[in-house]
């Protein structure tokens, strides 16, 4: 038996005023997806439960089964893994956003113009990241350079609950002055941030970057605060081997530590310029390889959202469809008996361009039991009608495992 996750991070959403009151995910161009909706079993999961932030890491260790009040230490752990730090348990890390800030004075009165810094290269955010290290690491404070914007500050024997620090992409276009730091143990780590604007903003890879019209990394932004990880074997825990096809270092991270095989695809960006055809080739070998279970984990449509890029959003979801799972179920068909889950793993909307603990829809497709579900279109509006709900969101992977 062969397990496919497709998750489709951020996908789901609320009606859009401009798309005549429906969703992405409605008017989204996705045969394979709702012809498997048409003969599987849809519904609603609940990913994030109450009082949980709706982040993609709560959200994913969810759908892979890891109750997040069990499992959950912090995102930035989680990353930290991916980029190979050895973590001690009395060490703190931080996600680093490289992020876009105005230009005002008073650093408190900048405003959060981009989260991403226009996508900035991994070359180049290297340059930069090493650049910090180099003139505010130290021994309590060491700075790692990961994937484009998404970085990692390690706090030697820090404060694991420094105080509240807000995620960047859910202050787009806001000025900072009510999100900076707050708390007893956050002075530091706002002082690293306002330093960090007086070292990038002239940095020759920013003035280079202006050149060519493209936003400066002219700030670190901290967040998402955390411990050492432990998660138990997803072998183990599920009898299945698997693998992880991400471009992010979180959930690659979630592989390490679950110990799962975390594939690197050669052009995999995290945005709607991903090498889609390459994830399908990579989760083929896995399969090929032996793998039971393939998680193929796409970005581009929360990207799409944080961004409030509506035609984009439509587009990553019509090509995670013709690039990714059209060409891997067919794949599937050559062996006796398969199934398939496609999911969310929380919405994006973008009228508010950031997460939400919504309940997202689900189809489970069971190649040896299929069954006519009355659903057209795999969207939400046809996922509340069926009537089928999941509470608890880690549940799930017991029950689609069990097909």
């Amino acid at each position: 038996m062969k397990y496919l996750v497709m998750l489709c991070d951020g996908m789901a959403d609320e009606p859009v005023e401009q798309l005549g009151n429906a969703t992405p995910m409605e008017k989204a161009v996705k045969p394979c997806m709702d012809s498997l909706a048409s003969k599987g079993e849809v519904g609603m999961v609940k990913t994030v439960a109450e009082g949980l932030k709706p982040g993609s890491d709560v959200a994913n260790l969810s759908v892979l089964g890891y109750e997040p009040a069990v499992y959950y230490s912090g995102r930035s752990p989680l990353e930290a893994a991916s980029i190979g730090i050895d973590l001690k348990n009395t060490d703190v890390t931080l996600r680093c956003n490289l992020v876009t800030l105005s230009d005002e004075e008073n650093y408190e009165d900048k405003t959060m113009v981009d989260y991403c810094a226009d996508d900035i290269s991994s070359a180049e955010a290297k340059v930069l990241i090493d650049y910090i290290q180099e003139n505010l690491g130290d021994d309590e404070f060491k700075f790692y350079s990961g994937v484009s914007y998404r970085h990692c500050l390690v706090w030697s024997n820090g404060n694991p609950h420094p105080g509240e620090l807000t995620p960047p992409h859910d202050i787009s276009n806001r000025v900072i002055t009510e999100y900076i730091p707050k708390g007893e143990d956050t002075s530091k780590l706002y002082e690293l941030m306002k330093k960090s604007y007086d070292l990038l903003k002239d940095h020759p890879v920013n003035k280079e970057r202006i050149s060519r019209g493209k936003r400066p990394a002219n700030s670190i932004w901290l967040w998402g605060e955390g411990t050492k990880p432990r998660l138990d074997g997803f072998t183990e825990k599920f009898g299945k081997k698997g693998s992880m096809i991400s471009a992010v270092d979180l959930l690659k991270g979630i592989a390490i530590c679950a110990g799962m095989n975390s594939v690197d695809v050669e052009g995999a960006t995290g945005y709607i310029d991903t090498n889609f055809d390459g994830k399908c080739k990579a989760a083929i070998d896995e399969f090929k390889n032996g793998a039971d279970f393939v998680y193929i984990h796409v970005e581009a449509p929360d990207e799409c959202g944080h961004r409030g890029e509506t035609e984009n959003k439509i587009k990553a979801i019509e090509l995670i469809d013709k690039h990714i799972l059209a060409p891997v179920t067919e794949f599937l068909k050559s062996y006796d008996d398969f199934a398939i889950l496609v999911c969310p793993d929380h919405p994006t909307p973008l009228s508010i361009r950031t997460h939400s603990s919504n309940p997202v829809p689900y189809l489970i497709y069971d190649s040896k039991n299929e069954k006519e579900s009355g659903v057209k279109c795999f969207c939400e509006k046809a996922a509340k009608e069926t009537g089928n709900y999941i509470a608890k969101g880690f549940t799930m992977m017991d029950y689609f495992l069990s097909k």
